[in-house]
């Protein structure tokens, strides 16, 4: 199958060289161009397949000419970007859009309190929040900036509330950088406890890095390891450990705590080298759960072994085995001495089985595989509460704890889930819902009445999307799969082909890109444009099947459904290559990077944002190891083939009319190295013959988009849209 996909691939590029090119917006006159990238032969033979990276250059770290590169990349990019008339009026519109109401996220309740992260309008960052009860006033906890030094932008990276609701232990990093530093608040002093721990990378996901004693007393927390100055950059997220903190440790940087789990620590609980390590405790069990995972962007975790908690708080714990990797895990919830974790065997869409901790009784079925795809749990006080979802719209299950007797909320309406909040001291669960059309609120589903009430959490913004409408469509790929794509655009809106389009597409780790709400979208619809998400394979629409289609030897099957969608939109009208843009972002940069390699003709323009546009290189990055359990090993021969056939910048050749390019990257991303948007660039620039404009936007502030200001995303969504705009044709965006 793969020499099918192949050949494809040789179809694809063989109709690339023939097809007419689009006429080509060129870079506004007047602005000097930046010296190109020098061109510093090396051709390296992988497998009998020759490589040719010239801009292998720009990977030796701390290379001061790549950093010159980025430098006058960044300094002309920006030149032209505010070249664009009408710019300046878009990024006024998006901030006022993004200011319309407050998001609220990560919503934690402990004591009979709400915790939650929240962005208003008029602020920065993401703070934190706490509520005595819904609709009282909140009181500010935590602002990430009092950290600050230099005026570098900090984000709070996590934040998990101890049972009793008294502390707070967080994680604030600087400048995207996304490596954070643990602290602990005392929530009725509002003050800090002496405590400041380093390298504890995390958010707050269903893989926490920290994890509260029962009693409040302390807690586990997932730490990096500390290599020297010549260790491989590709060993820094290895090694990983957990440790037990007590808040009266004398010690506060964490020196002298001891390691319960992870790298080397227990011989019942053996680590490979390539896993991570996380401990998870529940406020009503009794036992602490250890996990081995390889990639928390997939949601997989390889084993679970459980100790008893006072074991574990003696520094003592003993472990046992309670699953191993062939249930190949996708989720779990922890509630007295049972165990359910999510699983995708003989389960495309997943199900739900229940271990007994205490080894009383055999594992059992407790949700069985059917249409739903089985997204989440979440563990209450009487029962198990299961997210799910069906062609993409959200759904949440009860499953009583003893009789498993299964009932379905009615939903509000048909959007997607995120959060699920069950409070393991009370009934009903929490709930995130959005539509791509309908405001994001949280609702509250009381089992004993079956009803589903707007909590009042989170206000409507300001914003009205009455004049807008979303389709649900299916694009034929070229294996006669069908593919999901959204669309959203505004009522009435003509199909004459000639309406500015954008398509995004990501399709890595099982994630799927359910639909969201988003204000800052109304300036490109009210210009006429429209907006579709390609669900392509290689993301979660239809489950664990779904993702295994578009990885590993299936990863050229994230590409051609992405080709798929966009050709949907031309053949029925709704825009034409001209007017067509597509955009793709981290693992998304493998989707929109082939489209733009193998149907460079199908788009006038492309955005790369912080992409993985060079994935024979990836592996030699930090982020590197880690995803090998998605993409391969590119060190061994099988997997070098798939790897070199989702490799953008590999297939760029010259002579080709590509389209637009609009390339970003953060100089801090702890994700996808600059280099590899650095070297995508710089390889189109050389080897395309369109005359459109191939630019390389830098954020020296910012890392992977995670943690970044509000500002900094409002001005990266001017800068886009104002260059779609552009190089769409849109009247108003076009230099003189």
């Amino acid at each position: 199958m793969i020499r099918t996909g192949l050949g494809v691939i040789a179809s694809l590029a063989a109709l690339a060289a023939i097809v007419p090119a689009l006429a080509a917006p060129a870079a506004p006159e007047g602005i000097a161009k930046p010296p190109p990238a020098p061109i510093i032969r090396h051709v390296s033979d992988d497998f009998g397949t020759p490589v040719v990276d010239d801009y292998r250059w720009m990977e030796k770290p701390g290379s001061k000419r790549f950093a010159a590169f980025l430098k006058s990349q960044n300094a002309y990019t920006r030149k032209v970007l505010n070249a664009i008339p009408g710019k300046q009026a878009l990024y006024d519109e998006i901030k006022r859009d993004a200011n319309v109401g407050t998001a609220i996220f990560w919503v934690t309740r402990a004591d009979g309190r709400i915790f939650y992260m929240g962005v208003s309008p008029g602020q920065n960052t993401a703070h934190l929040f706490m509520l005595d009860k819904i609709g009282a006033t909140p009181r500010l906890l935590i602002d990430p900036m009092q950290f600050s030094k230099n005026h570098i932008p900090q984000a709070l990276n996590y934040y998990f509330v101890s049972p009793n609701g008294k502390y707070v232990a967080f994680g604030v990093s600087g400048g995207g950088s996304e490596q954070a530093k643990l602290r602990v608040l005392d929530v009725a002093t509002g003050k800090l406890l002496p405590i400041g721990i380093t390298r504890i990378d995390g958010d707050n996901t269903d893989f926490p890095p920290i994890a509260w004693l029962p009693d409040s007393k302390g807690f586990i927390y997932y730490r990096l390891h500390k290599f020297g100055p010549n260790a491989p950059v590709t060993d820094f997220y290895q090694e990983s450990r957990d440790y037990l903190h007590m808040l009266d440790a004398t010690d506060p940087t964490g020196a002298t705590d001891r390691a319960v789990f992870g790298w080397q620590v227990a011989a019942a609980a053996p680590m490979r080298f390539s896993q991570d390590a996380l401990v998870v405790t529940a406020p009503n069990s009794n036992y602490a759960l250890g996990l081995f995972t390889e990639n928390e962007e997939l949601q997989s975790i390889d084993d679970i072994y459980a100790t008893k908690l006072s074991d574990l708080q003696a520094g003592k714990p003993v472990w046992h085995k309670i699953v191993g990797r062939d249930m190949q895990m996708a989720g779990f919830a922890l509630h007295g001495d049972r165990l359910d974790v999510i699983t995708p065997n003989g389960a495309p869409r997943y199900k739900v089985v229940s271990y007994d901790l205490a080894g009383s009784a055999a594992p059992k079925t407790v949700v069985a595989p059917g249409e739903d795809v089985i997204t989440s749990l979440a563990a209450g006080r009487h029962a198990l509460y299961v997210g799910a979802m069906r062609d993409g719209m959200g759904r949440i299950l009860r499953v009583a704890y003893g009789s498993d007797a299964t009932s379905a909320a009615a939903m509000p309406f048909q959007g997607g889930l995120g959060q699920i909040l069950a409070d393991p001291n009370g009934a009903g669960v929490w709930f995130h819902l959005s539509g791509w059309t309908t405001p994001a609120a949280w609702y509250d589903f009381t089992p004993t009445t079956g009803a589903v009430t707007n909590t009042g959490l989170q206000k409507p913004p300001k914003v009205s999307f009455a004049g807008i409408e979303s389709r649900e469509v299916k694009a034929v790929s070229w294996d006669g799969t069908m593919i999901p794509v959204s669309i959203i655009m505004k009522k009435g809106t003509r199909l004459d082909g000639k309406n500015p389009t954008l398509l995004i597409g990501y399709g890595s780790y099982g994630i799927t890109i359910t639909p969201f709400f988003a204000p800052t979208f109304l300036p490109w619809l009210d210009r006429g444009g429209i907006i579709a998400v390609a669900h392509v394979r290689g993301g979660g629409w239809y489950g664990a099947a779904w993702h295994k289609a578009g990885m590993k030897q299936w990863k050229i099957n994230t590409v051609f459904d992405f080709i798929a969608a966009a050709q949907y939109l031309v053949d029925k009208h709704y825009t034409s290559p001209a007017h067509l843009a597509g955009e793709g972002g981290s693992a998304g940069g493998i989707t929109i990077g082939g489209a733009v390699a193998w149907r460079p003709h199908l788009f006038a323009a492309a955005i790369d944002s912080h992409g993985d546009t060079n994935a024979l290189r990836m592996q030699f990055s930090p982020n590197g190891p880690p995803n090998e359990i998605e993409f391969g090993n590119v060190l061994k021969e099988k997997d070098f083939h798939w790897i070199y056939a989702m490799d953008a910048m590999a297939h760029i050749r010259d002579g080709v009319k590509y389209p637009a390019i609009l390339a970003i990257t953060g100089a801090n991303d702890p994700r996808v190295e600059p280099w590899e948007v650095g070297k995508f660039a710089a390889r189109l620039q050389a080897a395309s013959t369109s005359g459109r404009p191939v630019l390389l936007r830098v954020s020296y502030q910012s890392g992977h988009g995670i943690g970044s200001t509000k500002d900094q995303e409002i001005r990266s969504l001017a800068d886009q849209d104002a260059f779609l705009f552009w190089q769409l044709g849109v009247p108003g965006f076009q230099p003189k």
